[in-house]
């Protein structure tokens, strides 16, 4: 639709009946350029170095198949022209080779299954070495076959039974449920639980004689979820008030083969919502007496997963996060007097980031492995479990991020963490080591850059793959005793992607809205920049307190470059609000998602404008998805002087519509008056700028009657705004339909450029 360019102001509102600031009636009065042969050109260069660009050869992570010396492994190579081939590597020797003759094994596998093989593109589905990597066993075709690598010859084989490395257990001991259900059995074998009629029974399953252990229980409010002592003789119940969960439902419009739409609903509590709830009882099975432990009612994630103290099953602790999230306990009972006691009792005024509490329980010593963020960094606590004293094990102004083992027997923790090295950037993630007194400290990822580690079987080794957004990856294999780098398995290079044309992603610093506090970011140019020009910006925007979210691994190719290539500068940001900085920085979000770290991303911005002029931050636009589809409203709702278009898709725009879990996590309960003050759908009567809205019509994440009732909001304040439902498609930015219209939508509005309708046949594009 071409706007009214002839009429005067003042008639203009007159006849549209809304009233405009005056830049935004300035905009909305200026012409659009045409469409000309030379932006046309653009497109095209754009979509040829995407095309380039994914036609790299990509090998910035390898995945390591141990084999049976648990050191040595093969992997997969990424080759040009979408090929690959086989690596093996024996780094205890110092060795790595082309892992077999790809052509003979492609002959050979032919012959013998008959089906045609590539050599460059072998169909393998599973494959090991013997001990000297002489013979290959290999599953090809859905048939297992054995191939003596000095012959090449292959014979069909059955014998495929081996030690799969790659199939194990993460090191990592979460906390989640215990085993509950109906009709478990004793650990000695002899009983079993059984729920009848609402109430508890125990069964000798010598005799199959039942006892009732309850008679209050009823249909509605029921005893189970029994979990036992190590010894057998005690057993722990709940009873429950349980309340079903509410519904929300959408339809499905467009069912191939109907000509109704198909209603579909499904459980979904939103913030606010009653939980089912729990007591506990513990039952003493030889004299059949019932003790109520004396706590709070758990209401919040179902019963908890119970640890016995070792050699003394009098008694057992359990974990509780308050609902609101402002309190968590580790809380001892004793089973002879139900009587508790709070071995961790952590407060805040703000919130405790439940997922990413780590405990870990030493029942031969008694102790209890902790994170907390209680001296304002997330650091990890020794706990005595009898006494409750506590060690903190790290300390300093850095994060850790994730807790990978707990070794008992050496008393030392792995972990990864970040910010520890003052001189790069504070998200960039190491491994280390420590032990649980504090000392000897060591990290096994010393280089510079963000690090990804994977173990040896036996973890006496370790891959250690780092990069940076502009540093292609290098992959190393060392040692875990002292972190000795032993080989280099691969050194990634960016010569391919330079080759292109492309221009690499740029970190960049600045400081936030206190002026004190480091921002960090990504810029993404065209590769065709000129700097005696302007561009516009874009701002990739997702706001969500549960993480960081700027990319830090090497990044040449993605939708921000693929976006940046038409004309824009684009960027991605990590404001106050987000995690893995400090509990202040982390603060900023609580009961205030509205906020979004917008005055960071701001001041980011406009430091970003003083050190490259042709970023006009006079035309900024911004894009976002789910909890970045808040943000991106939010921005032309909350900061239009600054943000002047804006695609949301699948928004979650009201906390209140959102799922339970997530938002009162971070806006608290009960529901207040908070969470309508920053609703997107509350404000709406203060859009400015050019915002389109993107929702698929079966998102079970985020409701979609969150961005439907953005819409009506926006009618019922008589405003212009756009809006695409992708029917059948659920939690997206619209798929490969919806992102065309989003960068159109960019160049309509920032670059002021009307493309020519696809539905006209002779349009050239």
């Amino acid at each position: 639709m071409k706007r009214i360019s002839y009429l005067k102001p003042a008639l203009f509102l007159l006849i549209s009946g809304m009233s405009f600031c005056a830049n935004a009636q300035q905009t909305a009065l200026q012409p659009f350029k045409p469409f000309t042969a030379e932006f046309l050109e653009v497109m095209k260069q754009a979509s040829s170095l995407d095309t380039a660009l994914r036609n790299v050869a990509a090998n910035n992570s390898i995945v390591p198949f141990w084999q049976q010396d648990k050191t040595s492994f093969y992997y997969r190579k990424n080759l040009p022209g979408r090929n690959w081939e086989y690596v093996y590597v024996n780094p205890l020797a110092g060795t790595k080779k082309v892992a077999f003759d790809h052509h003979k094994l492609a002959q050979v596998l032919g012959a013998a299954s008959g089906k045609k093989q590539e050599a460059a593109r072998l169909r393998i589905s599973e494959m090991f070495f013997n001990k000297n990597a002489t013979v290959l066993t290999l599953k090809a075709e859905g048939e297992w076959f054995q191939v003596n690598l000095s012959s090449y010859n292959a014979t069909p084989t059955t014998d495929t039974v081996y030690a799969n490395y790659n199939r194990r257990p993460s090191f990592q001991d979460r906390r989640g449920r215990g085993r509950f259900g109906p009709n478990l059995k004793s650990p000695d074998g002899k009983k079993e639980i059984a729920f009848q009629g609402g109430n508890l029974f125990i069964k000798e399953l010598s005799t199959n004689l039942q006892t009732q252990l309850t008679t209050d229980g009823t249909a509605e409010k029921p005893y189970g979820y029994g979990v036992w002592s190590p010894d057998s003789k005690t057993l722990v119940a709940y009873k429950s008030n349980p309340v079903k969960t509410k519904e929300i439902s959408y339809i499905l419009s467009s069912v191939p083969g109907t000509t109704r739409g198909e209603l579909k609903t499904r459980p979904y509590a939103q913030p606010g919502d009653e939980f089912s709830s729990y007591e506990p009882f513990v039952f003493h099975i030889a004299t059949k007496k019932q003790t109520k432990v004396e706590t709070d009612i758990l209401d919040l994630n179902g019963p908890p997963r119970i640890q016995w103290r070792e050699g003394n099953n009098r008694y057992y602790t359990y974990e509780k996060t308050d609902r609101g999230h402002q309190r968590f306990r580790i809380i001892e009972v004793d089973t002879q007097t139900g009587k508790t006691r709070n071995v961790v009792d952590e407060k805040t005024n703000t919130f405790i980031y439940q997922n990413r509490v780590f405990t870990s329980y030493l029942p031969k010593t008694n102790e209890i492995i902790w994170t907390s963020e209680q001296d304002g960094w997330q650091h990890v606590y020794l706990v005595n479990g009898i006494t409750g004293k506590q060690h903190q094990i790290t300390k300093g102004n850095w994060v850790v991020r994730n807790v990978d083992s707990v070794d008992q027997v050496k008393r030392q923790l792995w972990f990864r963490a970040s910010g520890v090295n003052s001189n790069e950037d504070p998200y960039y993630i190491h491994y280390y080591r420590i032990g649980f007194d504090g000392k000897g400290m060591l990290d096994l990822t010393p280089e510079k850059g963000n690090h990804t580690v994977t173990y040896t079987p036996d973890k006496k080794y370790y891959i250690d793959t780092y990069s940076q957004v502009n540093i292609a990856p290098v992959m190393e294999f060392r040692r875990v005793a002292d972190g000795k780098k032993l080989m280099e398995v691969e050194r990634g290079s960016a010569a391919a992607y330079l080759a292109t044309g492309v221009k690499l992603p740029e970190p960049f610093m600045a400081k936030g809205r206190d002026g004190i506090t480091d921002i960090w970011g990504v810029i993404c140019r065209p590769s065709h920049l000129d700097p005696n020009k302007t561009y516009p910006v874009i701002e990739n925007i997702y706001a969500g307190p549960q993480d960081s979210f700027v990319p830090k691994n090497f990044m040449p190719v993605s939708e921000m470059q693929s976006i940046a290539e038409l004309g824009f500068i684009v960027v991605q940001i990590d404001g106050m609000g987000t995690a893995n900085r400090s509990k202040a920085f982390h603060d900023v979000a609580w009961k205030n998602l509205a906020d979004a770290g917008f005055p960071d991303r701001i001041a980011w911005m406009k430091a970003m404008a003083t050190k490259y002029p042709y970023a006009d931050i006079s035309r900024v636009g911004v894009y976002g998805t789910s909890a970045g589809g808040q943000n991106s409203a939010g921005a032309l709702l909350f900061h239009p002087e600054f943000y002047k278009t804006a695609v949301s898709a699948c928004g979650c725009h009201d906390n209140r519509v959102d799922k339970q879990w997530w938002n009162e996590q971070w806006m608290g309960y009960p529901v207040g008056p908070h969470y309508a003050a920053q609703s997107n759908i509350t404000n709406a009567h203060k859009l400015e700028g050019d915002l389109l809205l993107i929702v698929g019509e079966a998102d079970e994440n985020v409701p979609a009657e969150s961005t439907y009732r953005m819409g009506d909001a926006l009618i019922k304040a008589n405003k212009d705004f756009e809006i695409l439902t992708i029917p059948g498609m659920g939690h997206s930015d619209g798929g490969t339909y919806g992102r065309r219209r989003k960068r159109e939508f960019f160049i309509k509005h920032l670059l002021n450029i009307e493309l020519p309708s696809r539905n006209n046949q002779t349009a050239t594009r």
